[in-house]
């Protein structure tokens, strides 16, 4: 724990963006339950509107969750080739960024839960 005192209305928001990014990690990995686009955009909305809201370790979890989405934006891109013309690889390769990004949510959730900042 940090002795920095904590902002309810930025923590709350904080772990509203944290439950939506799982709830699209989650069903980038299940089959059928597609929750994707919409929920990460509002997701990234959010982060991007009250990142300068915040200050200390928990400015740190608005950064990681908004670079964490362009990373994952940016995979998905580059492998869509895969995914058109070979499906197999792409799958992989989509199974890969979708784990990766569902290990990512977790471990924010986790740092945010002990009051700790995240960092890459």
């Amino acid at each position: 724990m940090t002795d920095q005192p904590v902002d309810d209305s930025t923590h709350t928001i904080s772990w509203v963006s944290y439950i939506l990014h799982l709830i699209v990690a989650v069903s980038a990995i299940v089959p059928g339950a597609q929750m994707g686009p919409a929920l990460l955009v509002v997701a990234l909305i959010i982060d991007l509107v009250k990142k300068g809201d915040t200050t200390g370790w928990e400015a740190t979890h608005f950064s990681y969750r908004i670079r964490t989405v362009i990373w994952v934006a940016v995979l998905y891109l580059v492998t869509l080739p895969l995914w058109l013309f070979f499906f197999f690889p792409g799958w992989l390769a989509w199974v890969g960024i979708s784990i990766w990004f569902l290990y990512r949510i977790v471990r924010g959730m986790v740092r945010l839960n002990t009051q700790q900042p995240v960092t890459d």
